[in-house]
């Protein structure tokens, strides 16, 4: 239940026209009050045809008119107006209930205090099923202004409680750092012009999206205007940036004039001042293109960059919250928020609309009232400016693994801001965990089908259970139980062929990553696994070995560890092949 409070007006009767009126769309039916100040009622234009809407108004404007009368200052901002709407899939509220919920509202902030007599005069009008609006006068009868400071911030607060007593959808406490609504106007226009999004929503995603890409903020402009963003920049006499607005082609006002909304109106952390402390952070990319001479590709290193993250979150989460003024792990959240846009960027297609989902309900996870130490992130912001630049396209079983990687990394964040009582963040980011846990399934399920196929024989599966056994006791079954246990056999006996210890793999698999509510504990193991065991590990047990086999006695050849070479997917039991 979400109570808006909108900004003062001055025509008390222009307001009754609207909420007794048809509404822009004919969405407004039956209209009547369900409450109001007077206890025993009033007249309601909506029930009583001899009643009408300039005696309404003129009913809550006496005391207005009756302080105007005076030789003070005129009063012309005083009307107040506060719709008060359910959550979609809330139960039906009769009218004595819309009425109560009214009265708390008005009660909460300020408008009425219960057992006031001389509080201000006001009307809650229902004109559909899932909203009312209150409408007041803000002269008291003793002539007084009420005293309106919080007034939204206490209704909320009212909502909360009537949501619990009433068993309705509880709407999670916001800090104001959330981005600014679309207002009915901007939802409207989208429609008439066909828009799937509104102005402001499009030029958040613009804004977004330029992140990854840009070293600083005359970069991140630059690349808005090449993107079709209409920006205009003011600067100081010396050249510096001293503020930016931007616009969406063909939004006009009544004059046909563009409009701009500055960015820290879309939302608090596209300010100029915020973009400018983010961007700072990170180092220039003289040469994007030389990536692809690096060993690894930028998938696996942003792999690589997430295991801090996934440590540091882990650290602070166990201590509560009381662990430092978690400004690093801001930051870190921060530059997930754009590792997942870049990722959504370059992934494949297929993947792309989950991947963008994410994106968007993430951004609200990125931000708090926390200091954000930017520059402790530069890994993380590197990482996210590395997959924009990759020049070799994404590595299907490398991506696979980053977005796991990205999977647990949500999962944390949602943990971290939980023990900070960031509640909204922390259902953000519970949500982006459902959109990528989706990419992740679409990605995985060639894979994992292919690693099914060809699954060890099954002496060296139970083998492997043995070892599974051995190493993860507590969830053992549930690993076992798990339809991905032949494909992570078939991943345990890959990276044994590569020398790797398949008991250690699983021990430090389990260290980074609890498996306690892991819906399928076999499918995450599996991909963390996969990161871990990408390189060849010496063998010194096979390489002793191979060096006393007959075959290389009677060819008088030395095999040394550099000599040796091994197939990633020979199979657990298969000697390893010889170089001569």
């Amino acid at each position: 239940m979400i109570p808006s409070i909108k900004a003062p007006g001055g025509n008390t009767r222009g307001l009754l026209a609207y909420l007794y009126g048809p509404g822009r769309h004919d969405e407004h039916l039956d209209p009547h009050i369900v409450a109001s100040f007077s206890p025993l009622g009033l007249r309601d234009p909506g029930r009583d045809q001899s009643a009408t809407l300039t005696q309404l108004a003129r009913i809550l404007d006496e005391p207005v008119n009756l302080c105007n009368s005076g030789f003070g200052k005129k009063v012309t901002d005083h009307v107040w107006h506060c719709p008060v709407r359910a959550a979609p899939g809330d139960r039906y509220l009769s009218d004595a209930e819309w009425g109560e919920i009214a009265r708390r509202i008005v009660n909460a902030a300020g408008i009425a205090p219960d057992r006031d007599p001389h509080g201000c005069r006001w009307i809650a009008v229902r004109h559909a099923t899932d909203h009312i609006h209150i409408l007041a006068t803000t002269v008291r009868e003793d002539g007084r202004r009420p005293k309106l400071h919080n007034s939204g911030k206490l209704a909320q607060a009212e909502a909360r409680k009537i949501e619990k007593e009433l068993g309705l959808h509880q709407v999670q406490p916001g800090d104001r750092t959330g981005d600014r609504r679309p207002t009915q106007a901007e939802m409207h226009k989208a429609d008439r012009l066909g828009w799937q999004q509104t102005g402001r929503d499009w030029l958040r995603d613009r804004i977004r999206d330029a992140i990854p890409h840009s070293a600083d903020v005359e970069e991140l402009l630059a690349y808005l205007q090449a993107d079709g963003v209409e920006v205009k920049i003011r600067r100081f006499p010396s050249g510096d940036l001293q503020g930016y607005a931007v616009g969406r082609p063909g939004d006009l006002n009544a004059k046909g004039e563009q409009i701009y909304i500055p960015g820290g109106k879309l939302a608090p952390d596209l300010s100029l001042p915020k973009l400018q402390a983010r961007l700072a952070a990170g180092t220039p990319e003289e040469h994007p293109t030389a990536q692809r001479n690096r060993p690894t590709t930028s998938w696996q290193r942003t792999t690589d960059a997430l295991d801090s993250l996934h440590q540091h979150l882990t650290n602070e989460t166990a201590v509560g919250g009381n662990d430092g003024d978690g400004a690093l792990a801001q930051a870190q959240i921060t530059a997930l928020g754009d590792i997942i846009n870049a990722t959504s960027q370059q992934a494949p297609a297929e993947l792309r609309a989950e991947l963008r989902a994410a994106t968007r309900t993430f951004a609200r996870a990125q931000r708090s009232q926390l200091r954000a130490d930017h520059q402790a992130a530069a890994d993380l912001r590197r990482a996210a400016r590395d997959i924009i630049h990759a020049s070799d396209g994404p590595d299907g079983n490398a991506l696979t693994v980053m977005i796991a990687a990205l999977v647990w990394a949500a999962i944390l964040t949602g943990r971290w801001h939980q023990t900070r009582g960031h509640a909204q963040q922390a259902h953000a980011a519970q949500q982006a965990v459902q959109h990528l846990q989706t990419a992740y399934d679409q990605a995985a399920a060639d894979q994992l089908a292919a690693l099914t196929h060809r699954q060890p024989k099954p002496e060296i599966t139970n083998i492997l259970a043995g070892d599974v056994r051995s190493a993860v006791p507590d969830h053992a079954q549930r690993i076992l139980a798990d339809p991905n246990w032949p494909a992570l056999a078939t991943v345990l006996a890959d990276a044994q062929a590569l020398g790797h210890e398949p008991r250690q793999l699983l021990q430090e698999a389990v260290a980074r990553r609890e498996l306690t509510t892991a819906r399928l504990p076999a499918k995450v193991l599996l991909g963390r696994i996969q990161h871990t065991s990408r390189n060849p590990e010496r063998n010194l047990a096979a390489e002793a070995a191979r060096r006393r086999s007959p075959a290389a006695i009677v060819l008088g050849v030395r095999v040394t560890p550099t000599d040796q070479t091994v197939p990633p997917t020979a199979a657990v039991g298969t000697p390893p092949h010889r170089t001569r």
